[in-house]
């Protein structure tokens, strides 16, 4: 009989385990602290626990670590990690530290159905969901890790901040990201705040209704283009939830949201969707109708993409646009780029099922408008663009 992965449970489903056992509610709650709070894994180590709990868990339960692959750091202290999550698939976690917080980036999925044109992860295709268990194991082992590389005390935190920006759509992998984000803010576990876990989406309309009444959390929404036409081609799964449907769930999701706006992630991509024009219909597009932060991301590059990255000129520009004309704007400071670590660079090994090189050799090249120039008349009386690390 396989053990039970501990990991799998939030404090809801612990305390139900617990009670299978035959044991009282309060024993589940120490248990949910020694995992979570102290990174313990061994039952023998959980002193304040009945023994005999201690032998039951011992024959019939565990906490499961990911089998790490290897881990990489950059020059600019961001780490990678390759977790095997067995079959042949591999998914990757990255932190992130800052002066005044760390992020973690957790993978939900081995690979991502839903194909971006800009995302390495989805030209990999798709293998299979990632379970809750692994999906906090990623947070379980870096917390556990940092805190001794960095010689913490019982209670500091290495990791502050959460973001479901990894491998894979969150909201497609819904059953098990839920319970996950549960343990992410319990206090008797992470203890983060709803305004510090974001969950990043590609648009999964009913996904994001369900978000905002089961757990309402930070929400990013990977946007990269302002009408159907351009999105249809970056972001497939808008032909299915178009931006009109996706703008109105981020109103619906704004009524419980633990933030008062919604981040949409806009890819700088070069010749595509970085034009001064499309800027114009961004602001048309958002202004007055939901209230957001725009966050442009300059493009990673990866060979198969056959996209550029937008020039830094041509992302100033773009972003005086919208900060003229009083839409919040920031542009994301690259990290661990040099470990392929950046946003839309993580890739891992996946068994696709999914077929999609076969898929991808048949979509018609992206349209190309590369300008000759930068667009003229910024003026120097206008602030430079906001730069910021992804959290």
């Amino acid at each position: 009989m396989n053990a039970v992965n501990l990991l799998d449970f939030d404090l809801q489903g612990l305390t139900a385990y617990c009670e299978q056992l035959g044991e009282k509610r309060f024993r589940a709650t120490q248990l949910f602290r020694w995992i979570h709070h102290k990174g313990a894994s061994d039952f023998a180590q959980m002193t304040d626990l009945a023994r005999s709990l201690r032998d039951k868990l011992a024959g019939a339960a565990e906490v499961r670590p990911l089998a790490v692959a290897s881990e990489q750091a950059s020059a600019d202290g961001t780490i990678k990690w390759l977790f095997d999550v067995g079959g042949g698939n591999a998914v990757e976690t990255v932190f992130i530290p800052e002066d005044d917080r760390g992020t973690l980036c957790i993978s939900s999925q081995a690979g991502c159905a839903v194909g971006c044109r800009f995302c390495s992860t989805g030209h990999q295709g798709f293998s299979r969901n990632l379970t809750t268990g692994e999906i906090v194991a990623q947070l379980w082992h870096a917390e556990r890790h940092l805190r001794r590389r960095l010689g913490l005390a019982d209670g500091e935190r290495a990791i502050t901040n959460v973001v479901m920006m990894g491998m894979g759509e969150p909201l497609q992998n819904y059953a098990a990201l839920v319970p996950a984000l549960r343990v992410m803010l319990d206090d008797h576990a992470y203890g983060l705040s709803r305004r510090r876990v974001t969950v990043s989406t590609s648009g999964v309309v009913p996904m994001i209704d369900r978000l905002r009444e089961d757990c309402p959390v930070a929400l990013a929404v990977s946007l990269h283009a302002p009408n159907d036409a351009l999105r249809d081609d970056l972001v497939p799964l808008n032909r299915k939830y178009p931006i009109a449907e996706l703008l109105d769930a981020c109103n619906r999701y704004l009524e419980a949201a633990p933030r008062d706006f919604i981040t949409f992630e806009y890819c700088m991509l070069d010749g595509v969707n970085d034009t001064p024009e499309l800027a114009r219909q961004l602001v048309s597009l958002v202004r007055d109708r939901v209230s957001c932060k725009l966050n442009l991301i300059p493009f990673n590059p990866f060979p198969e993409s056959g996209l550029t990255r937008s020039p830094r000129e041509r992302v100033t520009a773009f972003a005086h646009v919208l900060q003229d004309a009083g839409v919040v704007t920031t542009v994301r400071k690259t990290r661990g780029d040099d470990i392929a670590a950046a946003c839309g660079q993580l890739a891992g090994e996946v068994q696709d099922r999914t077929r999609v090189k076969e898929r991808l050799s048949t979509r018609s090249p992206i349209r190309i408008h590369r300008p000759a120039a930068a667009p003229d008349g910024r003026g120097e009386h206008r602030p430079k663009a906001r730069q910021e690390t992804k959290t």
